[in-house]
């Protein structure tokens, strides 16, 4: 590889169709996306099919040579780029001096109904694509089958949700523009019970846990950030479930609550008597 970077002017068509993809219309058209740093970059050219291009700038090519190299292995075209090309690709205020473009990820809703999953979380109305990017994390650490985006949510490929779920979009499946009430209805179909988190609920937590309730498969519906879940959508679930809060605190944000929950259930079907066996990774 030459040690001189081959794009220098941000004005050139292939910067140009990268810096486009920060745009929800031009990802949606071209079904690309952004993936910004060495931990998103790495985990998209160890998924299969999905790295296409690589800009890198030349001392992150020698920092990150292990990860340039993985490229090249996985198929993707690979570019020397100025520092101020990948600034104006990136959509970060400090580039790490990697930019991937990648190719959709989202899987069918069909296909994770298919798969029979345990553990799953709904997020329906969430607008914040930091807050999508950190419950997808959270599903991915708790173990979780798979995520479902509601149609009223934020638009997976964000890249502000990418780097929130920092590699994990590459790890579960995630379905998007589901309805909730499809959501809802496909899992109660194969058996998962339907669990709203609300701050609100009737049902406690520390008290589904206590009376052995959380063992079996588990889908968790989170709501809106600022207003929650609509009486309409709790309506459709088996139970709506409060985190307690022990101490002064207001109230906990989506994403502490997201976690707390999921590991709850992650807990409880890894038991004695739960879904998971106690010895799975």
């Amino acid at each position: 590889m030459s040690a001189a970077p081959e794009l220098i002017s941000p004005r050139s068509a292939r910067v140009a169709a990268a810096r486009r993809l920060a745009r929800r219309n031009f990802r949606g058209k071209e079904r690309l996306f952004l993936a910004e740093g060495p931990q998103a970059v790495r985990e998209a050219a160890g998924h299969a099919d999905t790295l296409v291009e690589l800009f890198a700038t030349v001392d992150a090519a020698e920092r990150y040579a292990d990860i340039v190299g993985e490229a090249h292995a996985a198929g993707a075209r690979v570019h020397l780029a100025d520092e101020d090309v990948i600034a104006d690709i990136s959509t970060t205020v400090t580039p790490q001096g990697l930019v991937g473009i990648c190719r959709f990820l989202d899987t069918s809703f069909e296909d994770i109904i298919k798969a029979r999953p345990r553990l799953v979380a709904v997020l329906a109305n969430v607008r914040d694509p930091g807050n999508a990017g950190t419950v997808l994390r959270c599903a991915d650490a708790a173990g979780a089958d798979a995520v479902v985006l509601t149609d009223a949510s934020v638009d997976l490929y964000n890249p502000k949700a990418v780097r929130a779920s920092v590699g994990s979009l590459f790890h579960l499946p995630v379905a998007v523009g589901v309805p909730v009430e499809e959501a809802v209805a496909g899992l109660r179909d194969i058996g998962v019970r339907i669990l709203a988190a609300d701050g609100a609920g009737t049902d406690d937590l520390d008290d589904e846990l206590d009376k052995g309730t959380m063992g079996g498969p588990t889908a968790w519906v989170f709501g809106n950030e600022a207003w929650g879940l609509p009486e309409e959508t709790r309506a459709l679930t088996d139970a709506v479930v409060r985190v307690p809060i022990h101490g002064k605190a207001e109230s906990l944000n989506l994403a502490t609550a997201a976690a707390v929950c999921l590991y709850a259930s992650a807990r409880a079907q890894r038991a004695s008597g739960g879904c998971r066996s106690v010895t799975e990774s």
